[in-house]
C-alpha cells in the first residue's frame, strides 16, 4: 500500500469521523446543553468546547487532505498532518477525555439523564437510533456516557492502524522515524485515555460507597482515586483510621465517620525500617508525623512507590503521560518545596500561615510567617524555626504601629547583630540574645520625640548593663560609666554642655557619697553636691587662683549659697595636675570598658569564623527605614555594588596579603569593607568612640580616658588579626608560628597609625581642648614675632649671622635685605606647614626630619661645605621657621605626636626632632615678654 493510497484512506476515516461528530452535536450535545440548567452543567459545557475543538481538528484534517491529494497525485509523509500535528493531537484528546473523566467522577451523565426537560426526554428515541446497541429498557445515563468516548476511542483506533500501514509504506525512508514516533505517541495516548477512565471508574465507585458527610468534602471533578487500603492493605501506625486513600491531590485517613486529609504537595514519604512488626513507610507532613504499615515488603514498596509520584505530580501540577508508565519520570520528589499552610495544632504557630520553602514538613529556606494578631516574619528558616536573617513585624497594641525587627535569628529566636524600629520612634542597633537585647548596642530615641536620648554601651537581658553611654539632648549632657538594670550603677562621670563636668557613684540611678566636679573656670570642688551642680554639705573648692574654701555648703533659694569654712589665699596657683585632672582611668580599666563588642569578636574566631557564627557576627547590611514593606523586600531584591560592599573571601585574603607583608594595604582594604569581619569592628569601635568623646565628650578632663582606647583598641585589632590569620593558615594547613616568625609585622605598633584616621577627628579635638591655653600663649607669641622682618627676627632669635640666608635673596631696585620678610628658609617653612595635612605619626616624624634636612641644606649652602647643626644651632633656626610656619594648634600636634608615636623612636634622630619641637613650643610662649623687653632696648 503506497503513501498515497494510505492518506486517500485517513481521508475517508476522517470524513466518516466528522460526519459522525456532527450527529452527535445535533442529537445529543445540543439538545443536551439546550435543555435547561442540571447539576454539573459547567462540566458539560466545558466538554462541549473540547469537542468542538476536535471536531474544529478532524475538519482541518480533511481540508488538508483534500487539497494535497487534488494537487499531486503523489503524497509523501510530509504531507500526513497526522503525522507532523501529533503533539497537538495528542494535546486536545487530553484535553477532551480528562474533561469527560471528570463528568464521569461525579456522575454527571447521571444527573443529566434524569433532567426533567420535556425536550429531553423526547430524545430518548433518537438515541436508541443513534447506538446500535441501545433499546428502551437501557440506561439514558450509560448511553450519554457510550456516545460521547466511545467513537473518540474507536476513531483513535484507526489512526493507529493508519499509522501502522503508513509506517509500512514509508519503509527505509528519512521520514519513517517521524512516522513511529508517532505511531508510539497515539499508542501512548490510548493507554493514557484507558487509565485515565479506569481511574474515573474507580474513583466514582468510592464515592458512591461513601456518605454524604465524606462526599460533600472530597468530591471534586479532578481529583482521582489512585490507591485504597482495601484493595492493598496498609494500615497507620497511630491506629485512629481504618482506612487510607490516596489521591493524585491528597492522603486520606478514615476513621468512622470522621477523616483527616494532607495536601500532597506537602507530604513527604520516607522508607522506615520495620516498626511493630510490619514494614513501615515514614509519612512526614506540617503537624503530623506517622507511619503506613504493610504485611510484606511488596505492599510498602507499591505504596511508597505510588505515593512517591502522585506527590511528584502533585508538585509538577500535572499528570504523567501516561499514567503509571514505566517510561514516565520515576523519579522520587524532591525534598524542598514551595507551598502555603496556614498552622492549626497549639503552640505559637497556632493559626499562622506559612508560604515559603519546605523541607520534610517544615519551613526551611525563605519564606514569610503571617499571624492573625498582625505580626510579621520574613527571611530564612531551618527545620521549622526562624534561623537566619529576617525582618519581623510586631504590632503595637495601643497605636496602629510596628516594632519593626531586622536581624539574624537562631532557632526561632533573634540571637546576633539586629536592627530594631520601634513603633514609638526609637531605633536599636546591636546584638540580641534569646529574643532580648544583649551585648554591645546603641538604642536612639531621635530628636522629633517628646525626650530624645541616645545610649551606646552593653546589654543584658534587655537592659542596660554594665558600660556604657548615655546622652541626655534634653538636659543637654552626657553620663560616661556604669549600668545595672537600666538604672546608673557604679562609677560614673557626667559631661554638661557648658564644659562642667563631674564623677561620682550612683546606686540604683542616685548619685552617693561625695565626688569631684571640675568646672568650667578651672575650679575644682571636692565633696557632695545636687545633679543641678549645687554644693552641699562637707566640700573644698580650689579656685583657679590656688585660693581654697574648705567647710560646709548649704544653698537657699533666698539666699544662695552659703558656706561656713576657711578660705586659705596663700597657695600659688594650681598646677596642672589639678586643672587639667583626668578622670575614669581608675573607675573603668580600658581592658573592661567594650567587652560586649569585644566578646561577640572572639566568639567569632573561636568558632572557626564560619557559617552562622559570621553572618550573627556581621548582621547584615541595610539601613534603618520607615517604609516596612520595603524592607522586607530587600530580601528578595537585587542589590548593586553601591549599596553593598563587595563580600571576598576573609581568610584567603589575609593569608594573600601576610605573604606578601602588606599590613597596610591590608588593613585600609578591609577598614573600608563593612563586610570583613575587622571592617565591622573598626566600625562599631569607632561609633563608640564618637559616642563617647565627640561633642558634648570633648573635655580636657576625658584625653587620658580616649588616648588609652585609641591603643588598646590598635592591641585588641591586632590579636583580632592575628586569630583570623590562624584560622586562615590552619584551613591551608600550615603552621601558625612559622608564618609569624617570617612576617616581620610591629604588632600594636603598626596598626596604631592604620586605624587612627578613624578616631583622629575626636581624638584631636580633645588634644585641642587639653591644650588651649597653651595654644593661645604660642599663638600670641608667633603673632608678636611674626611682626619682624627676616633680618630683626634672625638678630632676636640669635641666629648666627654667617647662618642667615640673606645673599640667596634676590631684591628688587628699591628693596633693601632689612626689611625683607618671610623669604628666609622657605623650603623648610613650607615643609614644616604639611605637618598638619596627615594624622599618622610617622608621617609628621618624618615631616620634622625633612625640615630639618632643608634647614641643614640651606647652612650648607651658605657654607659651601656639608652641616649637621647641633641642638644650640638647631633651636633658633627652628624657632624661625615655626615662627614663619604660623600651625596653628601646635601643642596638640606635638603632644598627638609624642603620645602615639612608636616607641622604636624614641632615642633617635625622630625623638630629637620632635623634643627641638617641643622646646621651640615652649620658648615661643615665653618669648612674649623677652620680645617686649628687646624691642624697649633696641629703641633706647
Amino acid at each position: 500500500m503506497s503513501i498515497t493510497e494510505v492518506a486517500g484512506l485517513l481521508l475517508r476515516t476522517e470524513e466518516t469521523f466528522s460526519a459522525y461528530l456532527a450527529r452527535i452535536h445535533s442529537v445529543i450535545l445540543t439538545p443536551l446543553l439546550q435543555s435547561g440548567s442540571f447539576e454539573h452543567v459547567d462540566l458539560f459545557l466545558l466538554l462541549n468546547d473540547h469537542f468542538h475543538v476536535l471536531w474544529d481538528l478532524t475538519e482541518e484534517g480533511c481540508r488538508a487532505l483534500k487539497q494535497t491529494l487534488g494537487a499531486s497525485e503523489s503524497v509523501g509523509v510530509q504531507d500526513v498532518y497526522l503525522v507532523w500535528k501529533a503533539d497537538l493531537f495528542l494535546d486536545r484528546y487530553i484535553q477532551y477525555f480528562s474533561t469527560f473523566a471528570s463528568c464521569a467522577v461525579v456522575q454527571g451523565f447521571e444527573h443529566a439523564a434524569r433532567n426533567k426537560s420535556e425536550a429531553w426526554k423526547l430524545h430518548k428515541p433518537v438515541l436508541q437510533q443513534f447506538l446500535a446497541d441501545f433499546s428502551l429498557d437501557a440506561s439514558v445515563a450509560v448511553a450519554l456516557h457510550t456516545v460521547l468516548h466511545k467513537p473518540f476511542r474507536d476513531q483513535l483506533q484507526q489512526y493507529s492502524l493508519i499509522l501502522s500501514k503508513l509506517k509500512g509504506a514509508a519503509g527505509q525512508s528519512p521520514e519513517s522515524e517521524a512516522v513511529t514516533d508517532a505511531t508510539d505517541k497515539f499508542a501512548k495516548l490510548r493507554s493514557f485515555i484507558s487509565q485515565v477512565l479506569d481511574e474515573a471508574c474507580f474513583t466514582r465507585s468510592l464515592w458512591k460507597s461513601l456518605g454524604h458527610k465524606f462526599t460533600d468534602v472530597l468530591c471534586i471533578p479532578e481529583r482521582r482515586l489512585l490507591e485504597d487500603s482495601r484493595n492493598l492493605t496498609v494500615f497507620p501506625s497511630m491506629g485512629r483510621s481504618d482506612r487510607v486513600l490516596l489521591f493524585n491531590d491528597l492522603l486520606v485517613l478514615v476513621q468512622g465517620s470522621s477523616f483527616q486529609s494532607f495536601d500532597l504537595k506537602l507530604v513527604w514519604v520516607d522508607g522506615a525500617e520495620r516498626e511493630m512488626g510490619k514494614y513501615a513507610l515514614r509519612i512526614t507532613a506540617p503537624e503530623e508525623e506517622f507511619c503506613l504499615l504493610a504485611k510484606d515488603p511488596k505492599a510498602r514498596a507499591v505504596w511508597q512507590w505510588k505515593l512517591n509520584q502522585a506527590v511528584r505530580q502533585a508538585l509538577n501540577g500535572k499528570r504523567d503521560f501516561p499514567l503509571w508508565s514505566r517510561d514516565s519520570d520515576g523519579s522520587d520528589p524532591p525534598s524542598c518545596r514551595l507551598f502555603s499552610f496556614t498552622f492549626r495544632a497549639e503552640g505559637r504557630l497556632k493559626n499562622a500561615v506559612y508560604d515559603g520553602e519546605w523541607d520534610l514538613g517544615r519551613p526551611h529556606g525563605k519564606g514569610t510567617l503571617t499571624w492573625p494578631d498582625g505580626r510579621n516574619y520574613v527571611g530564612d528558616f531551618k527545620e521549622g524555626l526562624e534561623h537566619g536573617f529576617g525582618i519581623c513585624l510586631v504590632p503595637c497594641v495601643s497605636e496602629d504601629r510596628y516594632d519593626c525587627y531586622k536581624c539574624h535569628w537562631q532557632e526561632g529566636k533573634m540571637s546576633g547583630y539586629g536592627i530594631c524600629e520601634y513603633g514609638d520612634e526609637m531605633v536599636y542597633k546591636g546584638y540580641f540574645k534569646d529574643n532580648m537585647r544583649h551585648g554591645f548596642g546603641i538604642l536612639e530615641n531621635p530628636s522629633c520625640t517628646e525626650r530624645p536620648f541616645k545610649y551606646t554601651g552593653h546589654w543584658e537581658n534587655d537592659k542596660r548593663s554594665g558600660y556604657g553611654v548615655w546622652d541626655d539632648t534634653e538636659r543637654a549632657e552626657r553620663y560616661i560609666g556604669m549600668w545595672h538594670e537600666d538604672q546608673r550603677h557604679g562609677p560614673g562621670i557626667v559631661v554638661t554642655q557648658s564644659g562642667a563636668c563631674y564623677q561620682r557613684m550612683f546606686h540604683m540611678d542616685k548619685m552617693v557619697g561625695s565626688g569631684t566636679l571640675l568646672l568650667e573656670d578651672d575650679s575644682v570642688y571636692e565633696g557632695n553636691f545636687t545633679p543641678d551642680l549645687t554644693f552641699v554639705g562637707k566640700g573644698k573648692l580650689t579656685f583657679p587662683n590656688g585660693f581654697v574654701l574648705e567647710g560646709t555648703f548649704s544653698s537657699k533659694s533666698s539666699q544662695g549659697l552659703q558656706t561656713q569654712g576657711i578660705l586659705d589665699t596663700s597657695g600659688e596657683q594650681p598646677d596642672q595636675q589639678m586643672t587639667k585632672l583626668q578622670l575614669g582611668q581608675k573607675e573603668f580599666p580600658v581592658e573592661t570598658r567594650w567587652e560586649g563588642l569585644f566578646s561577640q569578636f572572639l566568639e567569632f574566631i573561636r568558632s572557626g569564623g564560619q557559617g552562622d557564627t559570621e553572618e550573627a557576627f556581621m548582621g547584615f547590611h541595610v539601613q534603618t527605614s520607615k517604609e516596612l514593606r520595603k524592607s522586607q523586600e530587600y530580601l528578595f531584591c537585587q542589590r548593586d555594588n553601591e549599596e553593598v560592599p563587595v563580600k571576598v573571601d576573609v581568610l584567603g585574603e589575609l593569608v594573600v596579603h601576610q605573604e606578601q607583608g602588606t599590613l597596610q594595604s591590608y588593613v585600609e582594604q578591609v577598614s573600608q569593607n563593612s563586610l570583613h569581619p575587622l571592617g565591622k569592628l573598626l566600625k562599631m569601635l569607632t561609633v563608640a568612640f564618637q559616642a563617647t568623646y565627640s561633642t558634648l565628650g570633648a573635655n580636657k578632663h576625658l584625653l587620658t580616658m580616649a588616648q588609652e582606647e585609641v591603643k588598646h583598641y590598635a592591641k585588641k585589632i591586632w590579636e583580632f588579626y592575628q586569630g583570623l590569620l590562624r584560622l586562615a593558615l590552619e584551613r591551608k594547613g600550615r603552621p601558625y608560628s612559622e608564618s609569624m616568625e617570617n612576617s616581620g609585622l610591629n604588632g600594636p605598633d603598626a596598626v596604631l597609625p592604620l586605624i587612627l584616621p578613624h578616631f583622629y577627628p575626636d581624638l584631636f579635638m580633645l588634644y585641642m581642648v587639653y591644650h588651649q591655653k597653651e595654644d593661645e600663649l604660642y599663638c600670641q607669641g608667633v603673632v608678636d614675632l611674626s611682626q619682624e622682618t627676616d633680618v630683626k627676627l634672625l638678630e632676636f632669635l640669635d641666629v648666627r649671622k654667617h647662618f642667615w640666608p640673606l645673599k640667596d635673596l634676590t631684591l628688587t631696585k628699591h628693596q633693601r635685605r632689612s626689611l625683607v620678610k618671610d623669604r628666609c628658609f622657605l623650603s623648610a617653612t613650607d615643609c614644616l606647614r604639611n605637618l598638619i595635612t596627615t594624622v599618622d605619626p610617622r608621617e609628621k616624624l618624618d615631616i620634622l626630619q625633612k625640615t630639618y634636612n632643608e634647614i641643614a641644606k640651606t647652612i650648607s649652602r651658605l657654607l659651601g661645605e656639608e652641616f649637621n647643626p647641633s641642638m644650640d644651632d638647631l633651636l633658633p633656626l627652628l624657632m624661625y621657621v615655626v615662627t614663619r610656619a604660623r600651625i596653628q594648634r601646635l601643642g596638640a600636634e606635638l603632644h598627638l605626636i609624642r603620645d602615639l608615636m612608636d616607641p622604636t623612636a624614641s632615642g633617635g634622630m625622630h625623638d630629637f626632632l620632635l623634643t627641638a619641637m617641643e622646646s621651640c613650643y615652649e620658648l615661643i610662649q615665653k618669648e612674649i615678654q623677652f620680645h617686649q623687653s628687646w624691642h624697649a632696648s633696641q629703641d633706647s
